[in-house]
């Protein structure tokens, strides 16, 4: 079982910043592949971003040059950098862990953090 805690969250002005962590509970980022996901009221939840266990990074377009994830294996933590933030970008965040071995798919999730970004 590996645990997932997210941080950094809160309200932020339209066109701020803020950077999320994602603390794994064990030794996870060099094997899982590490993303984030969110979910605004009345919406489902959607990627965001994902970076494999080989550096390989994927982006929603909603994101893509204002959003920058990266991970330190050393501390098993994933960040979120978020810049230029707009009103829309407001939803719960959740960090997520993937690996796939043979026909066994695990999959893990925290426990969100709310972002909220005022216009």
């Amino acid at each position: 079982q590996v645990q997932l805690v997210e941080s950094g969250g809160g309200l932020v002005q339209a066109g701020g910043s803020l950077r999320l962590s994602c603390a794994a509970s064990k030794i996870i980022n060099n094997i899982y592949t590490m993303g984030w996901y969110r979910q605004a009221p009345g919406k489902e939840r959607e990627l965001v971003t994902t970076i494999t266990s080989g550096g390989s990074t994927n982006y929603a377009d909603s994101v893509k040059g204002r959003f920058a994830i990266s991970r330190d294996n050393a501390k098993n933590t994933v960040y979120l950098q978020m810049n230029s933030l707009k009103a829309e970008d407001t939803a719960v965040y959740y960090c997520n862990a993937q690996r796939v071995v043979g026909p066994v798919r695990y999959n893990y999730w925290g426990q969100g953090t709310q972002v909220t970004v005022s216009s």
